[in-house]
């Protein structure tokens, strides 16, 4: 390995906690961006100006390295051509990028369990299609594919809600509280990109990514954790599901007259009403000798509350 890695997404969620990972254990990172950041994380990567509709940005972020790992992607849009357009065009235009390059050999792809799901949403939709683009490039490169659970951690904005409401004694429910899904700290997430990325022998296939709960969490499951944290009482509060579908159609209709990109929409309150969105890591953990999750929400939470 010549230890030189294209990213994207390096400045989201993730991708800020893995630039950092990677930095540590010797890679030279080459990150696409539409603006350089000033945070100083970032002050060991090389930047290449652009967008993943931009060719000639593509072909200089992935000249010279090793490895794609592809972190970007839209989490948050008024329409499907809003989606399509960066989780599949965008994907399909890094993928031709990648496998024309001399020296890329691996890809990853870092997906959603939504994906599982195609029918529920806009975003699940676009992150299947996106998936199905892989194969296609499999002759050239080694690909993988990472569809995480719900990813938290210090400097999650999607989560940090839930967490908020949990301080005052309330977990608000925008389901079924008996619902099942899979969580997993960042700092996992991170470990098992990274772990990928130092296999001697290139790990190909798609794998579902949680912290190892076995049946993972309910609202109600999470709730008993935050009492023992915060020593007093929390509720699950459940939100009429008319209540949440009337907000985000009115959150809907209020983007496209606004002109800016929703996180509630009718196909997220679809997302949030499925009832099992847990994981099997079993496999990963084959695959990837030494990963396996260390972080339970037991022991993340206090941190996440008290901070």
């Amino acid at each position: 390995m010549n230890k030189t890695v294209a990213l994207t997404g390096a400045t989201g969620f993730i991708g800020h906690v893995l630039v950092a990972r990677l930095v540590t254990s010797g890679w030279k990172i080459r990150a696409l961006a539409r603006k350089i950041p000033s945070d100083r994380v970032f002050s060991e990567v090389e930047w290449i100006p652009g967008e993943l509709s931009c060719d000639s940005a593509l072909s200089a972020l992935v000249s010279g390295a090793e490895a794609v790992i592809h972190c970007a992607g839209a989490i948050r849009g008024e329409s499907q051509d809003a989606f399509f357009h960066t989780n599949v065009v965008g994907t399909k235009n890094l993928l031709q990028a990648a496998s024309g390059s001399s020296s890329c050999s691996r890809f990853l792809y870092i997906s959603s369990l939504a994906a599982r799901e195609p029918h529920l949403s806009w975003y699940a939709r676009s992150k299947f299609e996106a998936e199905q683009l892989i194969p296609e490039f499999s002759g050239r490169l080694a690909t993988a594919i990472f569809r995480p659970a719900a990813v938290y951690g210090p400097g999650d904005k999607a989560m940090q809600p839930f967490f908020q409401a949990m301080r005052y004694g309330v977990l608000p429910v925008p389901g079924n509280s008996s619902n099942r899904f899979g969580m997993v700290h960042v700092d996992d997430m991170v470990a098992a990109v990274h772990a990928w990325l130092e296999a001697k022998q290139p790990v190909k296939g798609t794998y579902e990514l949680d912290d190892g709960t076995p049946g993972g969490y309910d609202y109600v499951s999470i709730a008993a954790i935050a009492e023992q944290v915060l020593g007093r009482p929390v509720y699950c509060f459940s939100i009429p599901l008319g209540a949440i579908h009337t907000v985000a159609r009115f959150n809907l209709w209020l983007a496209h007259l606004l002109n800016y990109p929703p996180i509630l929409t009718p196909g997220k309150v679809k997302e949030f009403q499925h009832p099992d969105w847990t994981c099997d890591i079993s496999l990963l953990e084959k695959e990837l000798a030494g990963w396996s999750p260390v972080t339970k929400l037991q022991t993340a939470l206090p941190l996440l509350l008290k901070s």
